[in-house]
C-alpha cells in the first residue's frame, strides 16, 4: 500500500478471498441496514452519481455523513467518496462541508461535580465516523473487491 492509498483510505482484499459478483456485493451491503447500526445503506439517486449510498445523521453534534459508492465491475473495486456537513455554532460560519477520507471523532462534554466537590468534565456523547465506514469497507474486502477512496466520483 502506497502513500496515496493511505491518504485516500484505499484498502485491498487479502489474497485467497473468494470474489463475489457485483449483485452479491450489493446485496451484502444492503443487508447492513438494521436497528443496531447508526447508518442506512440505500440505492443511490441518479443525481448522486453512485450505485449505493450510506447515510448517517448525528443530531447530538449536528453532523450529517454520506458515503457514496460506485461499483467498478471491470476492476472489481468500489470507489467511495466520504462527505460530511457540520453545523457550527460560531458566528462567522454557519456550516462546514468536507469530502474525502478523514476519520473523525465527535464528542460532547459536560461539567459535573465529583463526590469530593471538585468540578470535572464528563464525556456525555461520542461518535467515531469509522462506525459507519468500517462495516462498509469490511463487507467490500470480504467480497474480494478493492475499497478505493476518491475525491470525485
Amino acid at each position: 500500500m502506497g502513500f496515496f492509498d493511505k491518504l485516500t483510505g484505499t484498502r485491498y482484499p487479502d489474497s485467497g478471498v473468494v470474489l463475489l459478483s457485483a449483485m452479491e456485493l450489493r446485496a451484502a451491503l444492503l443487508v447492513l441496514n438494521g436497528p443496531d447500526v447508526p447508518f442506512r445503506v440505500r440505492n443511490a439517486l441518479p443525481k448522486e452519481k453512485a450505485d449505493l449510498v450510506a447515510e448517517c445523521r448525528i443530531r447530538e453534534v449536528s453532523v450529517a455523513l454520506k458515503t457514496r459508492m460506485r461499483l467498478i465491475l471491470e476492476k472489481h473495486e468500489v470507489r467511495f467518496l466520504d462527505e460530511r456537513w457540520e453545523r457550527r455554532s460560531s458566528g462567522h460560519a454557519d456550516a462546514q462541508y468536507g469530502r474525502g477520507h478523514a476519520p473523525a471523532v465527535y464528542r460532547q462534554w459536560e461539567t459535573k461535580q465529583d463526590p469530593d466537590g471538585r468540578r470535572c468534565k464528563v464525556e456525555t456523547f461520542r461518535f467515531d465516523t469509522r462506525e459507519m465506514t468500517d462495516p462498509l469497507r469490511n463487507v467490500v474486502l470480504g467480497a474480494g473487491w478493492t475499497w478505493r477512496g476518491v475525491l470525485k466520483l
